[in-house]
């Protein structure tokens, strides 16, 4: 059976697939191109999405971990039927996570409100050992209180990472003692039909790309 990863150089460009296996920013200043994103689009196959389009796409990961009021939250089971925006991101990070997240925000409040509470935006920490449930809600809260915050152990995010491609390390100390969360910078887009990710978005879309895409996910507009 190929990989996840094989599976996921099989159904984007080569140039999409060097930016999902990017290390978002971490304490050591590392941090994906902005921009580079829109080089993707420029050059993907004709699609109404300005989002890179899966091929075969991926199944919501089947992993129960632990929401921001410390309940267990099983991922595919909640939100089910559901347009669903995946990030693995973390609080400490200085730039590419909270600017992803907050140009999902802006985007998802640009929407008329019924529509808003059609979709949900679910942030699983790369950085289990810092971010805790209360850490992770006071954050979200100020990009959006709708998000959904997840944590739980690290073999269990790992594993749901895999499961779409998206490349997960452990944290560890850098030479100077700070901590270092590298990990995959991009954000899935599940359909409400089916519950697969059927677009994908590299770090450095922008609020543009999920200001016109979100509309067309709404409506199952197929990628």
């Amino acid at each position: 059976m190929p990989s996840t990863l094989a599976r996921l150089a099989a159904t984007v460009t080569a140039g999409a697939l060097a930016l999902t296996l990017a290390a978002c920013g971490s304490d050591d200043g590392t941090a994906d191109k902005p921009g580079a994103a829109a080089e993707v689009n420029a050059g993907k196959s004709a699609s109404p999405y300005q989002g890179t389009p899966l091929d075969e796409g991926f199944d919501k990961p089947d992993v129960t971990l632990t929401d921001t009021r410390g309940k267990p939250f099983n991922l595919r089971t909640r939100t089910k039927g559901r347009v669903t925006l995946l990030y693995f991101g973390y609080t400490h990070c200085p730039d590419v996570c909270p600017t992803t997240m907050s140009d999902i925000a802006l985007a998802k409040q640009k929407l008329p409100e019924a529509d808003e509470k059609k979709i949900d935006v679910v942030m699983i920490t790369t950085d289990p050992g810092r971010d805790t449930p209360e850490s992770l809600r006071s954050w979200l809260n100020a990009m959006d209180p709708s998000f959904i915050g997840l944590t739980g152990e690290y073999a269990d995010i790992r594993d749901a990472g895999r499961t779409v491609g998206v490349h997960v390390p452990k944290a560890r100390k850098g030479e100077d003692g700070e901590i270092i969360v590298d990990h995959g910078a991009q954000v899935l887009a599940f359909s409400a039909k089916d519950d697969r990710a059927h677009v994908l978005y590299t770090a450095g879309s922008g609020i543009e790309a999920f200001e016109h895409d979100l509309p067309l996910l709404l409506k199952g507009v197929p990628a």
